[in-house]
């Protein structure tokens, strides 16, 4: 019997500049760069689950959210956990730990999405476009 992959090592991420993409997502999940060429940049999850990379792209195009015929088209987004603190907490402490996970992903350079759709999650864009989801765990 053959063996079959058993796991996803890395998600790869377009982009024109792996640097602010690095600066976005490290800054935002507590991650260090594992390995730095001047077009890519890898970066591995500490705990050992997935990591991210992102690869310079020549002509990179950012997808459009929500989605518009016609206009590049997302390809993956990531779903990030928030997690207010260990043991039960409140429905504000849930909104304040999301609203904090907002203004990290802002002040590392994302941006908030135009459409919202759901009272426990924000849709962030990275500083490449892509589509992200921040939600209550």
């Amino acid at each position: 019997m053959p063996v079959l992959p058993s796991a996803i090592r890395t998600v790869n991420m377009d982009c024109a500049d792996p640097e602010p993409m690095a600066r976005f997502y490290g800054g935002l999940l507590g991650w260090e760069p594992t390995a730095v060429e001047p077009d890519w940049i890898l970066m591995r999850d500490p705990g050992g689950g997935t990591g991210l990379s992102f690869q310079q792209t020549a002509g990179y195009e950012p997808p459009t959210w929500p989605e518009t015929p016609g206009k590049q088209q997302k390809q993956v987004h990531l779903e990030i956990p928030v997690i207010p603190g260990p043991g039960e907490y409140s429905e504000e402490d849930g909104t304040a730990a999301l609203e904090e996970a907002v203004k990290i992903a802002l002040s590392l350079g994302g941006s908030l999405a135009g459409e919202q759709y759901r009272d426990d999650l924000r849709v962030m864009l990275d500083p490449a476009g892509h589509p992200l989801c921040l939600f209550l765990m």
